[in-house]
């Protein structure tokens, strides 16, 4: 807590000074993405390659200093950018990122994180094959209409506590982070960032409900049944085990504690929802970017209710919940360097056919017709690595970018672009951002989660067959 306010205050500090520089340079240019090449974006892969191969080969030095690698290799990017483009492009990009994305998301995830910490759900809820599949399932249809976010940090722990006795586990948080991380957020704007983005440019609300319920409902009813099949085989080979109980311990009942923050978790979905569809003005502005008030105000308004869960709930349940402030100052710290060092790929990637990668892009048009399939794997598998809501939104516009054509003539490949953009979000730690958040909270309650590259083991190995089944079926 003390770091990410000392972050917040040097960052504060350094607008502070700003003022004449941003008069000299107040429309500083973009780094230009069809100029850079491939090599631009090795920052960016070394960042993953740390995330990946870090804590195995260097644990300790990975422990106590992850921060600091993660700054490097977002300096890696900013300090060649000065060199090549100028001190005031890599100013200018760099505060673009932190004060337009990095800012809003580490607030919404502080904030959800500290709410959904607040929740605990009471009782002995054992982790049986029925209950483990049911807690998924729950999770699932709560992920479109509260989030992934929102889902995932509200469910993660009560599946965790109710499976704290058994020796197997990381299957568990694995298919947790397929279903209700990923998948479940495919069907309202509310579900997944890039969904909320095409609501912004006119998709109907219930468009999504619409076009990617089938699909949806195909990779849950998969998921859920391998699920099943695994963690009975398990269950099974562990004995069919169950919590042990002290001599004279009374029977907890099975309730919730901290409901207060159900209403704040409700004021953060509201929150985020009326900020995208509000237009206030600009607070201020920097070297010209604008900080709209609407999203500095839902900025403000989110750290608020954060201190309302810490102080309305009491310290007790949130140890019993087995709440530190580990994984968030984990993820804070990681994506400081991702949102940094992945820069230049996302301006290559927005170049479209006249960036780097115009050879991919170029690839979802055949005859000038949409290839629905290309959409999907692309979209999918830029967003695997990458943010996927600018990916969506790349894709969408080179799409055509008119809703009305994308959500009737062309709706099968709007819904192959949105269906990639979330369903592939689940392949790797980073594809979305409740990802890393569910394996920092599990690693700190103790499950041995695999690596980056071992995570994706199981991704291709589950998902990515389950993928090309519905590519055959839907696109």
């Amino acid at each position: 807590m003390k770091r990410l306010t000392l972050l917040s205050g040097l960052l504060l500090a350094v607008l502070t000074f700003l003022p004449s520089l941003a008069e000299a340079a107040e429309h500083a240019p973009h780094i230009p993405g069809a100029e850079l090449s491939i090599i631009w974006a090795v920052p960016f892969a070394c960042m993953l390659l740390s995330i990946a191969l870090g804590p195995l080969f260097f644990a300790h030095f990975w422990e106590h200093h992850f921060g600091k690698v993660a700054v490097f290799w977002g300096m890696a990017f900013l300090i060649p950018c000065a060199i090549v483009y100028g001190m005031n492009t890599a100013l200018y990009e760099g505060l673009h990122s932190i004060l337009l994305e990095y800012i809003p998301f580490i607030v919404l995830l502080f904030a959800l994180f500290t709410v959904a910490g607040g929740v605990r759900l009471t009782g002995t809820l054992v982790g049986t094959p029925a209950v483990n599949t049911g807690l998924l399932l729950t999770g699932t249809v709560l992920a479109s209409w509260m989030g992934t976010t929102g889902a995932a940090m509200l469910l993660i722990r009560p599946l965790l506590r109710a499976n704290a006795h058994r020796k197997y586990r990381v299957h568990q948080v694995v298919f947790f982070i397929f279903l209700v991380a990923n998948i479940g957020g495919s069907l309202t704007p509310l579900g997944d960032p890039p969904l909320f983005l095409g609501y912004l440019k006119g998709v109907d609300f219930f468009w999504t409900l619409q076009n990617l319920f089938l699909k949806t409902v195909f990779m849950a009813v998969c998921l859920l049944g391998i699920y099943f099949l695994i963690d009975t085989i398990l269950y099974k080979k562990e004995g069919s085990p169950v919590p042990p109980q002290e001599p004279g311990a009374t029977q907890e009942k099975l309730g919730l504690e901290g409901k207060i923050n159900l209403v704040l978790l409700l004021g953060i979905i509201l929150a985020v929802l009326l900020s995208g569809g509000a237009d206030l003005g600009v607070l201020f502005s920097v070297m010209g970017i604008e900080v709209t008030v609407a999203s500095a105000a839902r900025d403000a308004f989110l750290l608020f209710i954060a201190w309302l869960s810490w102080k309305l709930t009491s310290r007790e349940s949130r140890e019993l919940n087995g709440f530190t402030w580990g994984p968030i100052l984990e993820v804070g710290k990681l994506f400081f360097g991702i949102f940094l060092s992945m820069i230049p790929a996302i301006a290559i990637l927005r170049a479209g056919t006249d960036g780097a990668l115009a050879g991919l892009i170029n690839t979802v048009f055949h005859d000038g017709q949409p290839v629905n399939a290309a959409f999907f794997w692309l979209t999918g598998a830029l967003s695997s690595f990458l943010d996927n809501a600018p990916t969506y939104v790349v894709f969408f516009n080179t799409a055509g970018g008119d809703p009305q054509a994308l959500m009737t003539t062309m709706s099968g490949t709007l819904a192959a672009i949105s269906a990639g953009a979330v369903f592939m979000g689940a392949n790797t730690y980073i594809g979305n951002a409740p990802n890393f958040m569910v394996r920092s909270i599990a690693e700190d309650r103790g499950v041995p989660m695999p690596s980056f590259f071992g995570y994706m083991m199981w991704s291709c190995g589950i998902l990515v067959p389950l993928f090309v089944v519905m590519t055959f079926i839907f696109f």
